[in-house]
């Protein structure tokens, strides 16, 4: 009689799903893909749209019974669809072809994720399994290869959203948890509904999906208001990021690395000038972006001269990419270059050699393969990346203060950032240089990773630019001020000094690790039991295997 009465309330869902084809569930992807790429700048207040673009392709998924082939497929159609979007600037200067085949490559991960998700979704709990499977395939592609490439991970398209504030409690791929669950989790509830009201009631289906789309937003809708319990304030530092510029655009930007150099030095020398007649105050802390001393201080003596001056000029410590020559290579390097008694020091005080080199940028992996694809691939030079401590003892009038530092790249990678607060850092600074990607929305995706990782570490960070977007940013995330795109600027602020760490930092990569080897455990369960019952629903006949596939459908 149950059966009967199940049969009649379902009868019209399973005639639409029967009619479902693989090419309807492509296309369905592919426009969740889009909608995930409207979440990043730089587009404004759309943070709400992730959990439908992954609700929708949970849909994909989950309605009907797509084979793992189909899941695999609406993967790679949705991060075809997303990273195209998202990442033209790849091929600003370069073509198109770097920038469709990464897109093509990032895209394969998701396949990645479709045929891990359609596995591994077997089991009970389906929308858990879906988010797990989502955090586990990112952690993948942001560690490998050459590193990984963590551009475009959920957490970054949620600068303005109620997700945000999570990221100081569980992280950044501890976000992507949360929305893939509140996607997957809403559409679950509403395939249960459409399929069969009464069973939604009485096994508490819709009590587990409301709370699993209404739980993570409460939270982070406390700690948008309560903040970071764990860190405090310490103190304030008035600082200030110089935005110089550059010449021209281009990859050739620094064929005129004097000119770079000049830039920097006169937008710092004008900062004096506001200084002395009073129209700013006197800063604790001048900082530069990378590249901005191109000309190396420790090889060239005319470009320590006019350092030096600009020290001197404004009588405050100066912080400033360059790049020094090694025995193996050069390194991407921040001199801090200290005043005492008014008088800048004679050589350097601090030295911060960039851990994480960007490949394809400052190094070429398989040279002499990639060189086949690209005439600009030997352009890339061979940086090494350095080792020591992540943080700078900055002297200032009102003590010594531990300025954390992530170069350019770095900032898309967790550990950068957690490293800097673990060794003490009260404040995070950001160099980078993203003239050589032109007019594109790279510099306001790269500024949201800046204002992540203030509220993954709770601590203010300062981000200084070649040519923009150069901002100063509170422990909270939101922007205190910015600059515009290939402009002079002259940014100051009082920033806040923090410390404590957060439970984000405190756990580092431990919960992400986690969560790959459970759901590994999980793909290799459900291929065992789902072959066992395959065979068993064999010999017991079709109806069997409809009764195991409504189970799991749970």
């Amino acid at each position: 009689m149950r059966t009967n009465r199940r049969k009649r309330a379902t009868d019209l869902f399973p005639r639409v799903t029967d009619s479902i084809r693989w090419w309807h569930r492509v296309v369905v992807a592919a426009v969740a893909g889009g909608l995930m790429y409207l979440t990043f700048p730089p587009f404004h207040h759309t943070w709400w749209l992730a959990p439908i673009s992954l609700g929708l392709l949970y849909a994909t998924m989950a309605v009907g019974k797509p084979s793992v082939r189909s899941c695999a497929g609406s993967g790679f159609s949705y991060g075809l669809a997303f990273f195209l979007l998202l990442i033209p600037w790849v091929g600003e200067y370069v073509g198109p072809v770097p920038w469709i085949a990464l897109s093509a490559v990032m895209a394969g991960y998701l396949a990645l994720f479709g045929a891990l998700a359609a596995v591994t979704m077997r089991l009970r709990f389906r929308p858990v399994w879906f988010a797990l499977s989502w955090v586990s395939v990112e952690t993948i592609r942001s560690a490998f290869p050459f590193g990984g490439f963590p551009w475009g991970r959920t957490a970054f398209g949620q600068v303005e959203g109620w997700y945000l504030p999570l990221t100081s409690v569980i992280g950044v791929p501890g976000v992507a948890f949360a929305v893939a669950l509140t996607g997957a989790a809403a559409v679950a509830l509403i395939i249960r509904l459409l399929d069969d009201r009464s069973s939604v009631v009485r096994n508490g289906t819709a009590l587990v999906a409301v709370a699993a789309v209404v739980v993570p937003l409460g939270l982070g809708a406390v700690l948008a208001v309560t903040g970071s319990p764990l860190t405090s304030k310490s103190g304030e530092l008035d600082v200030v990021a110089v935005q110089g510029n550059v010449p021209r655009l281009g990859l050739d930007f620094n064929a005129q690395r004097r000119a770079v150099l000049d830039n920097h030095t006169r937008e710092t020398l004008r900062l004096a000038e506001q200084v002395n007649n009073g129209s700013r105050t006197k800063p604790d802390l001048v900082l530069w972006p990378e590249n901005a001393a191109d000309v190396p201080p420790t090889v060239y003596p005319d470009a320590a001269a006019s350092i030096r001056a600009a020290v001197t000029a404004v009588g405050a410590p100066i912080a400033f990419g360059t790049w020094i020559p090694g025995p193996d290579g050069p390194t991407n390097s921040v001199l801090l270059w200290s005043a005492r008694d008014g008088y800048a020091d004679a050589e350097p005080s601090g030295r911060y050699d960039k851990h994480i080199v960007q490949p394809f940028g400052e190094y070429l992996p398989w040279r002499s393969f990639f060189r086949l694809f690209s005439s600009y691939a030997d352009r890339a030079r061979d940086f090494q990346p350095g080792t020591g401590p992540a943080v700078l003892d900055v002297p200032t009038e009102q003590g010594d203060v531990e300025m954390g530092v992530a170069t350019c790249w770095e900032v898309a990678f967790d550990r950068a950032a957690q490293q800097s607060v673990r060794e003490g850092a009260q404040f995070l600074f950001v160099p980078t240089n993203n003239a050589t990607f032109g007019r594109t929305n790279m510099s306001y995706q790269q500024l949201a990773m800046s204002q992540v990782r203030a509220v993954e570490t709770g601590r203010s960070v300062v981000v200084a630019a070649t040519s923009g977007v150069s901002a100063m940013v509170a422990p909270d995330g939101s922007l205190i001020s910015s600059s515009g795109i290939f402009t002079p600027d002259l940014l100051q602020e009082k920033m806040q000094l923090r410390t404590g760490t957060t439970l984000a930092v405190r756990f580092g990569p431990w919960p992400q690790r986690f969560v790959v080897l459970l759901t590994a455990v999980a793909f290799l369960y459900a291929l065992r039991g789902r072959t066992s019952l395959d065979v068993l629903a064999g010999r017991r006949g079709s109806a069997t295997t409809k009764e195991h596939d409504g189970q799991q459908a749970t």
